[in-house]
């Protein structure tokens, strides 16, 4: 369900179509939550059928029309509900811990290829989210310029300060992992090499149970 609060956050914005909403979707929210056009499109008009959101056609070129969705009263409510709400925390789903607890199945160079992947996908994310700091700071980020265009002056500051102490965190959970991928591949370098092990999968029963 949180794709329709982040959709509606930025509808608080202005009214959108779906293809404006997929490309400001693109470059702001999806970097704290990903969803694919095919998830954002669906849950649109399942908004507007719910009542937080009101379509109409626009002309969109020459001979064609779009829907432009505008966020209405109860769609606002609806956000500032979601967002007085206690968060519940979802149980850990994670396939890269998981497989790092089981590394001894894998051979030497999988082994180190897995927490190559781990700092090399961390690293770039780490450079997406400060990129977003700086826009923030320097006022370049386009739909930070526009919501604070329909802000009033004294929230302003409190908008700003929250986005970017949100990029904040996860540039610093980024680093974290790097350097957790890091000591992985310390870690596998030094137990492969005392103990010559890393050439695949252990017989049944031999290896230790976790």
């Amino acid at each position: 369900m949180s794709l329709r609060y982040a959709l509606l956050a930025l509808l608080s914005v202005e009214p959108m179509t779906g293809y404006d909403l997929s490309k400001r979707f693109e470059s702001s929210v999806a970097y704290v939550w990903h969803a694919p056009d095919s998830q954002i499109y669906p849950e649109l008009r399942r908004m507007e059928k719910d009542g937080l959101l009101a379509g109409e056609e626009i002309p969109w070129g020459p001979n064609s029309k779009k829907t432009q969705y505008r966020i209405t009263a109860e769609g606002i409510a609806a956000f500032r509900e979601w967002m007085n709400t206690p968060l519940e925390y979802s149980r850990e789903r994670d396939p890269v811990h998981l497989k790092a607890a089981y590394l001894e199945w894998a051979d030497h160079d999988s082994a180190m290829a897995h927490m190559q992947a781990h700092i090399d996908y961390h690293t770039l994310r780490r450079e997406q989210w400060a990129g977003m700091i700086e826009e923030l700071r320097t006022g370049t980020n386009v739909m930070l310029a526009k919501r604070l265009a329909a802000t009033p002056e004294p929230d302003r500051r409190r908008t700003t300060e929250f986005k970017i102490f949100t990029y904040e965190g996860l540039v610093a959970r980024a680093e974290t992992e790097i350097e957790w991928g890091r000591r992985g591949l310390e870690l596998i370098d030094l137990l492969d090499g005392a103990s010559g092990v890393g050439s695949g999968p252990l017989a049944p029963g031999s290896g230790p149970v976790l």
